[in-house]
C-alpha cells in the first residue's frame, strides 16, 4: 500500500462532493466548515463544479475527482459530506489516473465506496473527516476530532487513538442557522469495550460503513476474501440506523463468504442511535446500540470466535470522530488496551 505525500499548512486542497451536493442546501454549515479548514488547519480549500450541486450526474462527479487528483497544486482531497449513491460514480473513474496521482482522500459514510476503490489500487485513504459534519460542527470544533484530523493530515508516523471523555449523536437542524453557535448536548463516555484482548494484532485496515460494504459486496466490488488475511476490520453504522437484524445478516453473509474469518482483529464504531427523523429516548437509544453490538458478538461467535473485538469506538458516524487510515496499518494491543494507527 502507498501512503500518499501529506499536505502542509498553506497548501491548496480539493473539496468535492462525490455523493451529495449538500453544501448547496446548507451553505452556512458548509461555509463554517471551510472557515475552520482555513483558520484552524491553514489549508486553502478549492471547490469543483459539482461541490454545491444536488443531483449532479455521476460522470460529472467523477470528472471532479479526476481534476482534483490530477492537479499537481492540490495536495489532498476532502469530501464535503456523504450521501447514498457514490457507488454509481465508481464505474466512471479512471483507475490509471488515480493510481498515477495518489493523494490523501478524506471521507466516510458513502465515501466508503471511494476509499475501497483506492484500497484496490493500493492507495491508503482516511476514513473520517467531513467539511459539513465535523468541521462544520455546532458550537465548536471538538478537540478530539481536531487532534486526530491534524495528525492524519500532516503527520506520517504512529498515532494513538485516545477514547474521548464525551460524545453525542443528537444533532440540531442545519436549517436553524442561529443554532449553529450552540453545541449539541454531550454525554459522558463509558469507554471502549474489549473482548478476547489477550494478544496484539498488527494489520492492514479495511472496512468502513457496513451498509456501504453490503452494497459493494452485492455488486461484486470486493476483492477475494484471502486478500484481507491478517488485516484489521473496522465497521460502523450510519444515522439511518439499520435494523439490528440486518446488521447481523450482513455480517453473517460476510462470514459465509469466508470474509470475517480473515481478520484477527475487529473494531466497531459506537452506533448512532438518534436522528432528527427518529428522536429516540435515552432508553431506546441504549436498546438499539446494545442490539448493534450484540449483532457483532453473535456473528463473530459463529465465524471468528477468537478475533480480538473492540466495541464502541469513536469512529465513523460519531461525534467526536477519530480518523482511521483505510489500507494503512493499525496496531490493536489487547493487554494494554491501546489502539495505534499509522497515518
Amino acid at each position: 500500500m502507498i501512503y500518499p505525500p501529506k499536505p502542509r499548512p498553506g497548501d491548496r486542497v480539493a473539496v468535492v462532493s462525490p455523493s451529495a451536493g449538500s453544501p448547496g442546501l446548507y451553505p452556512d454549515v458548509y461555509e463554517l466548515g471551510l472557515r475552520r479548514l482555513r483558520d484552524t488547519f491553514g489549508l486553502e480549500p478549492v471547490e469543483y463544479p459539482t461541490t454545491r450541486v444536488m443531483g449532479a450526474p455521476a460522470e460529472a462527479r467523477a470528472a471532479d475527482l479526476h481534476a482534483a487528483f490530477a492537479d499537481p497544486t492540490i495536495t489532498a482531497v476532502l469530501a464535503s459530506i456523504g450521501g447514498d449513491d457514490q457507488i454509481t460514480v465508481l464505474r466512471h473513474l479512471d483507475a490509471d489516473l488515480l493510481r498515477e496521482n495518489p493523494k490523501p482522500f478524506f471521507g466516510y459514510s458513502d465515501n466508503t465506496n471511494l476509499l475501497a476503490y483506492l484500497f484496490d489500487l493500493g492507495i491508503v485513504g482516511y476514513h473520517g473527516g467531513s467539511i459539513m459534519v465535523h468541521l462544520g460542527r455546532r458550537g465548536r470544533l471538538h478537540p478530539s476530532h481536531e487532534a486526530s484530523l491534524r495528525a492524519a493530515l500532516f503527520e506520517s508516523g504512529w498515532h494513538e487513538l485516545t477514547p474521548p471523555k464525551e460524545w453525542t449523536d443528537e444533532y440540531g437542524d442545519w436549517a436553524d442557522v442561529p443554532a449553529l453557535a450552540v453545541e449539541s448536548p454531550m454525554f459522558p463516555s463509558e469507554g471502549w469495550s474489549w473482548h478476547n484482548a489477550d494478544g496484539v494484532v498488527d494489520g492492514r485496515s479495511w472496512g468502513g460503513n457496513i451498509e456501504i460494504i453490503s452494497w459493494l459486496l452485492q455488486v461484486g466490488r470486493v476483492q477475494p476474501s484471502e486478500t484481507f488475511a491478517g488485516g484489521v476490520l473496522f465497521l460502523e453504522t450510519s444515522e439511518e440506523m439499520p435494523r439490528t437484524e440486518d446488521v447481523y445478516r450482513t455480517l453473517r453473509n460476510m462470514g459465509e463468504r469466508g470474509l470475517l474469518e480473515q481478520f484477527p482483529a475487529v473494531l466497531v464504531g459506537r452506533p448512532q442511535a438518534w436522528s432528527r427523523e427518529k428522536r429516540e429516548s435515552a432508553a431506546e437509544k441504549k436498546q438499539y446500540a446494545d442490539g448493534v453490538r450484540s449483532a457483532f458478538e453473535r456473528a463473530l461467535a459463529s465465524y471468528n470466535p477468537s478475533a480480538l473485538l473492540v466495541l464502541n469506538l469513536d469512529i465513523g458516524h460519531t461525534d467526536p470522530q477519530l480518523i482511521v487510515p483505510y489500507g494503512g496499518t493499525i496496531r490493536v494491543d489487547g493487554p494494554s488496551r491501546r489502539i495505534s494507527v499509522r497515518y
